[in-house]
């Protein structure tokens, strides 16, 4: 199996539904950044060291589900072929189990009352570099949701996955026995 089509020298891409669009169609451009979020949450586990190692797993999984709500938005609703991605993939529950997650690393952290900034150890920075390009998907979501019809729970489970990862990162910190690195209150 050939890996190129030739497709992209034009400036085009085909989803899932043999749909030929221009490769900075809102769609691609939403399944793109979910794609690359997933390659950097990739490459933050490869990094994780004895104290994290933990979020191993956690990460794998939602490598996983990143890849379901990549096929949800690379699929138009109108296509008939695949109407099973809209029942099947991101539902409710995904989202509850990050939000047990955030629950667990909050009660696990200690309090804040200002902002911090992204950093601490290596591992909690590249949970901050994955919570903006999670924000940035989001906003390419939102996107696309005005102008097609989307899997609503999408959004809500990017949405909550940023959120995890501000979350973990603090909790990795902790792990590693860094601080936060807190602006001065205003």
């Amino acid at each position: 199996m050939k890996i190129y089509t030739r497709h992209g020298d034009k400036g085009k891409t085909q989803i899932i539904g043999s749909t030929m669009v221009d490769k900075d169609d809102t769609r691609v451009e939403a399944y793109g950044t979910v794609d690359e979020l997933n390659s950097w949450i990739g490459y933050t586990a490869a990094n994780l060291n004895q104290a994290t190692a933990n979020l191993q797993s956690e990460l794998e999984e939602i490598q996983q589900l990143l890849f379901d709500v990549g096929r949800d938005l690379a699929t138009p609703a109108t296509d008939q072929k695949h109407d099973y991605v809209f029942t099947t993939a991101i539902a409710d529950q995904q989202t509850k189990w990050l939000e047990d997650r955030i629950d667990a690393y909050v009660a696990a952290t200690p309090t804040i009352n200002r902002f911090i900034l992204p950093g601490g150890s290596p591992q909690a920075a590249a949970l901050h570099v994955a919570r903006t390009i999670t924000r940035r998907a989001e906003r390419c979501i939102v996107a696309l949701q005005g102008q097609a019809a989307i899997n609503p729970n999408t959004l809500v489970f990017i949405n909550r996955l940023s959120d995890y990862f501000f979350a973990a990162a603090r909790y990795a910190n902790v792990q590693n026995g860094e601080t936060d690195i807190f602006l001065p209150k205003w």
